[in-house]
């Protein structure tokens, strides 16, 4: 078994036991309106922008029960769509009075796709998933290069082959676990003092198997990296027609 020096974490005095912690999470772009229960919010999960088209003079509410009105949109208008329900879109655009972000009926708006609903559904839905197995660093068939690299990091070793089928990559990650080795000393002050010393243990690889840019298979190649639950499987991602 391979052993390598890898962190040193904390020092602390023997007798107290208090540990802080804190945690930084990403932040989402705001938009003028808070999420409500039974929404999705979609405009930071497209690469670029949906845009629809007012069909006829309707009204903008603040929300998604088409309350409390906060204008009229003109037909012909383009807005750009923030999230939706299953009965409305919230969009962001200019409304006779003004600049506003709100909730319109659907079928008061022109769609560049008429699968837009359902896609987008499957979209937050893989999403979802997806952002759960990056946190956990895991993998699934399904993911595409830039989801494994966010929750493996760079591999150890990377290949690949182009032939007229399209882009084939195997990438190959070395699995290693952190076991904490404890020493006490006394510092200058006659304090007993504690030292946690991580040491990085190799436990088992694996080879990742993509097929233009979407995981195809995984190896176990040393080891049982993907534990007990065995492969996961997410929808590849979702293309759009516009």
């Amino acid at each position: 078994m391979k052993t390598t020096l890898f962190f040193l974490v904390v020092i602390a005095a023997l007798g107290w036991s208090s540990v802080a912690s804190a945690q930084l999470s990403s932040s989402r772009k705001s938009s003028l309106l808070a999420p409500e229960p039974g929404t999705i919010d979609v405009e930071d999960m497209l690469k670029k922008p949906v845009t629809l088209k007012v069909l006829q003079e309707a009204p903008i509410y603040t929300r998604s029960t088409m309350q409390q009105a906060l204008g009229s949109m003109p037909p012909g208008t383009l807005v750009k769509l923030v999230g939706l329900s299953d009965t409305a879109y919230r969009v962001r655009g200019r409304a006779r009075h003004g600049d506003v972000s709100g909730w319109m009926r659907m079928g008061d708006l022109l769609s560049p796709d008429p699968n837009l609903v359902p896609n987008l559904k499957k979209l937050h839905q893989r999403q979802t998933e997806v952002e759960a197995l990056i946190a956990a660093k895991q993998i699934a068939l399904g993911m595409t290069a830039e989801e494994v690299h966010a929750s493996l990091g760079k591999p150890n070793r990377k290949s690949s082959k182009l032939s007229a089928a399209g882009k084939e990559e195997k990438l190959e990650y070395v699995v290693y676990d952190r076991i904490p080795q404890y020493n006490t000393s006394i510092d200058a002050l006659g304090r007993p003092v504690q030292t946690v010393v991580y040491i990085k243990v190799e436990t088992g690889s694996m080879a990742v198997n993509l097929k233009n840019n979407v995981v195809e298979s995984i190896e176990e190649t040393k080891g049982n990296p993907l534990g007990t639950g065995g492969v996961k499987i997410v929808p590849g991602p979702i293309i759009f027609g516009w």
